[in-house]
């Protein structure tokens, strides 16, 4: 865990804290959200605050408003949600520039237990800019800053960067679950320690590969970017996804593992389809009979049963991103029997975000997971070894 000031750490009685949550939900066109994990994984950090007797004030962003008000991201669907999850109000503080003399007013009638949630962070054009005029306004509404929003800490924001700055700060009990289950994971993980990588470009997950080359003993490669691995290794790939000028990379990885001696699987039979979509006819063949006008849409049986075996064995599990276009039912068996095998795996079992966590939702094996990662961007950074500045500008324990 890294040496950070924790909510223990704070003296938060009668105190104005401001906390950075995610609240980044999906919503369907009747602004009704749709999934609220983000919102139920803040509870515990809001619950402990109410408890201490904090004015707790919340704030987050929400889709990608472009740094002006827009009501169709405004948060006030979220206040309602927490209220009803806190079984409290949670009064909105609605007001298009997030601080403001109305605002402040809200902020000083709040009696200890209290909580207000601010308008989105992004309506500001400065919260992404981390300028510092906006970081002292909102910092004007509380006496200490945590942060609890582990998916936004790979960003340079006003709200979670500039903020830390203004005020004593700590990390929420999300963030330091965050980093200390990965953070254990990567420096000292029970072995056999296997990651799963997937999605679509070997480009996004090129630092990650090169990172867990030095800590894995297994690292299985299924999804869009195995195709430029069996370019690299000769095979014919036919129309499936791939980065030509990713070939060289892939090799050069492919040869770094074997001295490293990690074992580097790649898929041995792949689900083929003419098509990009679901009706298309398909079919399962072995790597080295893909048609040239046919692409590779899921693993097949072969692969799923040896990736299956080595998850099964392992003690330490971390996986990103799915082993095919899972969001279409002819091609997401791969994809829920990586969710599957580490479901019944004996052994940590760590989900780095995003897709691979809506895989898991979707197959109805969260609960079975020891981690399921809040932030995808974050998590991969995290898994890349780069340092997060929204953690690292934290105080110090």
């Amino acid at each position: 865990m890294l040496n950070k000031k924790t909510l223990e750490d704070l003296q938060v009685q009668g105190k104005r804290v401001l906390v950075r949550c995610d609240f980044n939900v999906p919503m369907d066109e009747n602004r009704n959200i749709t999934d609220d994990r983000r919102i139920t994984s803040s509870l515990p950090t809001i619950e402990y605050l109410i408890e201490n007797g904090a004015k707790v004030i919340l704030m987050s962003h929400l889709g990608r408003p472009k740094g002006e008000p827009n009501t169709k991201f405004s948060l006030q669907p979220v206040a309602q949600r927490l209220s009803e999850l806190l079984n409290k109000e949670v009064v909105f503080a609605k007001d298009d520039k997030v601080v403001s003399e109305n605002v402040k007013k809200i902020v000083s009638h709040m009696q200890d237990g209290d909580v207000v949630l601010l308008e989105n962070t992004r309506f500001r054009k400065e919260e992404e800019k981390n300028e510092e005029a906006f970081a002292k306004e909102l910092a004007s509404l509380g006496d200490l800053y945590v942060n609890d929003a582990f998916g936004t800490s790979h960003r340079v924001h006003t709200s979670n960067v500039g903020i830390s700055g203004q005020l004593p700060s700590a990390v929420g009990y999300l963030v330091q679950k965050e980093i200390s289950v990965m953070g254990k994971a990567l420096e000292n993980p029970e072995r056999p320690f296997v990651a799963i990588l997937g999605g679509a470009k070997v480009s996004d997950k090129i630092g990650v590969i090169e990172n867990l080359l030095n800590k894995v003993d297994t690292i299985l490669i299924g999804g869009g970017m195995a195709y430029t691995f069996l370019k690299a290794k000769g095979y014919e790939v036919g129309t499936s996804i791939l980065e030509e000028d990713k070939i060289d990379l892939a090799k050069g990885l492919l040869e770094k593992a074997k001295q490293k001696g990690v074992k580097l699987l790649l898929p041995v039979d792949i689900t083929i389809a003419k098509e990009f979509k679901n009706d298309t006819d398909f079919r399962v063949v072995a790597i080295d009979s893909i048609p040239q006008d046919m692409m590779g849409l899921d693993s097949g049986q072969e692969t799923i049963k040896i990736f299956s075996e080595e998850i099964k064995n392992a003690r330490t599990v971390v996986w990103n991103g799915p082993m095919g276009v899972f969001e279409m039912e002819n091609f997401k068996k791969g994809t829920e029997a990586i969710a599957k095998a580490m479901a019944e795996s004996k052994g940590v079992t760590i989900v780095g975000g995003g897709d691979s966590a809506s895989a898991v939702e979707k197959a109805g094996y969260e609960k079975e997971m020891t981690h399921i990662s809040t932030g995808g961007g974050a998590s991969l950074e995290f898994l890349e070894g780069k340092t997060l500045p929204g953690i690292a500008a934290i105080d110090n324990k």
